[in-house]
């Protein structure tokens, strides 16, 4: 049997399997990545929302880093919530002791719209990862927390884009326009300067829990597997618009997508 490439994914939980940690290791397993898994947080989160948030303590984090690190070597990392200033300090410390490819998802708000890191972590998050990410997945309200502007138009995304990129020395960054009203349309800025686009039909529904971690999730597999940033990205919009399309529509709310729908290459 071939060497699996491995995936790690450092995140808050979700114990309704939608998003955090189980999002990622569903997504690594159906894109054939062997995922790993460290927790940040254990979040009390369903289809309806967060009802509350346990942050863990810093040592259990760090023990659990060092068992990773120490002994299976990742292909690829992907960084989901990361609340706390000392969790994202102590996580970067980490980081820059490997040189595989780093997908940090900024996550700030749940799909139901619970704020899940503070202000602080959030400006811990600018100055101590975004610099040694290979790439950012913000969607537009986590793209206007990082511009520090509204976005209301395909100019605005792609002038956003740009600033973010120069002014926090991120490689490349992926805006999801899932939140735009008409087609559902991201926006690829590479690190030698190109923009690619990429459009799928709007799905209309409202079940969309856990996307954002699950199209992370799918770039970091596929970097894993040394798939190029537009190749990585390219996969990750056909599986989650497929997972969406696909959803099965479970629980009282915003309800999870299809993590194994997808049978493209």
């Amino acid at each position: 049997m071939s060497k699996l490439n491995v995936a790690l994914t450092i995140a808050g939980t979700d114990p309704s399997g939608g998003a955090g940690i189980m999002a990622d290791l569903k997504s690594f397993q159906a894109r054939g990545a062997y995922g790993m898994a460290v927790v940040t947080s254990v979040v009390a989160q369903n289809t309806q929302g967060v009802q509350d948030i346990c942050n863990l303590d810093q040592k259990i984090l760090d023990e659990q880093l060092k068992s990773v690190f120490s002994d299976i070597t990742p292909d690829a990392i992907k960084t989901g919530m990361l609340a706390e200033v000392e969790t994202i300090e102590r996580v970067s410390q980490y980081l820059n002791t490997i040189s595989c490819p780093y997908v940090l998802d900024p996550v700030m708000v749940a799909t139901s719209g619970d704020r899940l890191i503070s202000t602080e972590a959030v400006e811990a998050l600018k100055e101590k990862l975004l610099p040694i990410a290979t790439i950012i997945t913000p969607n537009l309200p986590e793209t206007e927390v990082l511009f520090g502007k509204e976005l209301k138009d395909e100019a605005a995304i792609l002038e956003a884009g740009k600033v973010i990129q120069s002014k926090y020395g991120v490689k490349n960054v992926v805006i999801k326009g899932g939140h735009l009203e008409k087609e559902a349309k991201d926006f690829l800025f590479l690190e030698d300067g190109e923009v690619v686009m990429f459009s799928s039909e709007r799905i209309h529904t409202k079940h969309t829990h856990g996307t954002g971690c699950t199209y992370a999730a799918v770039i970091t597999a596929e970097l894993a597997k040394g798939k190029s940033v537009q190749e990585a990205v390219g996969t990750a919009k056909h599986f989650i618009t497929e997972a969406i399309k696909t959803a099965p529509e479970l629980g009282h709310g915003n309800g999870p997508v299809n993590h194994v729908s997808y049978k493209g290459d």
